[in-house]
């Protein structure tokens, strides 16, 4: 899976995840010791799917916040469908969709596109995933993060939308084999990846159009959040871990180059402590030695990752944090788990979060 969707679909291939277990479902079996943290991100998203850990200080949010992060925003007045359409699936096959009556995507951020696209009532399930307010009622046919095949062949879907981290591959073959059209979709990892997911789902739900609109519309409300940024004293800009913490799995992690939030940290203004600190992969153990190198002035966290440790006050337990610029400002930034990765229409939300709450101390992030 691919932290994309928010450590919900990637691990340490992270959902995505944020999409986390999936990924190493569908790709070359990693060494023994990126198994083990795998498997450890893995648990840890299955007890995200379950509502996470916690208890404790309740994570600071910006204004409206909530709101926001729990709905998605639809296009005013979306095209009727041109089809039937023949797409390229990101596994090789081609893929002809000849009706979107009944639509399944199979992970939060696909979700979130098909909704905003405007084809929320024909969506018939949900992955765990798809935590927004539109998608609540909706069944779930993923058990932890993996796929139930059964559970989506018995809603009658006329399309599947999955992405490369989705699993496990029995599953996703055996949708195929019962003749319902499966679309794969490259996971986004970063803002340059946002563009290119809605026009994928668009022309495959027959709306290129509505992609196009849809993908202007995001874009130009990113750059919007991007103006907003305050200039930096001397030229500094702020350093910001990404950690992913599930306290009640004793999973901690820092975040590297590949961890999928790097994209966000820059287009903030930030820097990312953990890639600039020399970790070139997704995540790695945190230990007081590779906090103090990362030197962070600012922590960023999923929500629930914060709840799951108690807080602050229990952050600041964790080896390492209390030490570093951030652990002694009691500096940190949150985003809701099911939005902060999923790169797609409710990117420039999560940037004005991180923008909002990384500024906040006298509006220059130092």
């Amino acid at each position: 899976m691919h932290i994309s969707q928010a450590f919900a679909t990637r691990s340490p291939e992270g959902s995505e995840g944020p999409d986390a277990g999936r990924a190493s479902r569908r790709r070359p079996a990693p060494g023994r010791a990126s198994a083990a943290l795998t498997a450890a991100v893995t648990l840890a998203l299955v007890l995200t799917g379950c509502g996470g850990g916690g208890g404790g200080d309740s994570a600071p949010k910006s204004a409206g916040s909530t709101a926001d992060a729990d709905r998605v925003e639809p296009l005013a007045a979306p095209p009727a469908p041109k089809l039937p359409v023949t797409v390229d699936s990101a596994d090789g096959t081609e893929v002809t969709i000849g009706s979107t009556d009944r639509i399944v995507p199979l992970t939060g951020s696909l979700s979130e596109i098909v909704f905003t696209l405007g084809f929320g009532k024909q969506v018939v399930a949900r992955d765990i995933t798809a935590t927004f307010e539109q998608a609540e009622k909706l069944p779930v046919v993923t058990r932890a993060h993996d796929v139930s095949a059964e559970s989506v062949l018995s809603l009658k879907p006329t399309i599947v939308l999955a992405d490369t981290t989705t699993g496990p591959a029995e599953a996703i073959d055996q949708i195929r084999d019962a003749g319902i059209p499966l679309l794969v979709v490259e996971p986004a990892k970063e803002l340059a990846d946002v563009g290119r997911r809605i026009d994928t789902v668009a022309e495959a739900l027959g709306v290129p159009s509505a992609g196009t609109e849809l993908k202007e519309r995001t874009e130009s409300r990113i750059a919007a959040v991007q103006k907003s940024i305050p200039d930096h004293k001397g030229g500094e800009k702020p350093r910001v871990a990404f950690l992913y913490l599930r306290g009640s799995a004793s999973v901690y992690l820092l975040g590297g180059a590949e961890s999928g939030a790097g994209s966000l940290l820059e287009a903030a203004g930030a820097v990312d402590a953990g890639k600039e600190s020399g970790l070139d992969k997704d995540f790695t153990a945190i230990t007081s030695e590779a906090l103090a190198k990362a030197a962070p002035d600012a922590i960023l966290l999923m929500t629930k990752g914060y709840e799951s440790v108690g807080g602050m006050d229990g952050l600041v337990k964790i080896p390492g944090i209390a030490e570093t610029p951030a652990g002694m400002d009691r500096r940190i930034v949150t985003v809701d788990d099911g939005v902060l990765l999923n790169y797609g229409p409710r990117t420039d939300r999560v940037l004005a979060e991180i923008v909002e709450q990384l500024y906040a101390k006298g509006g220059t992030g130092q």
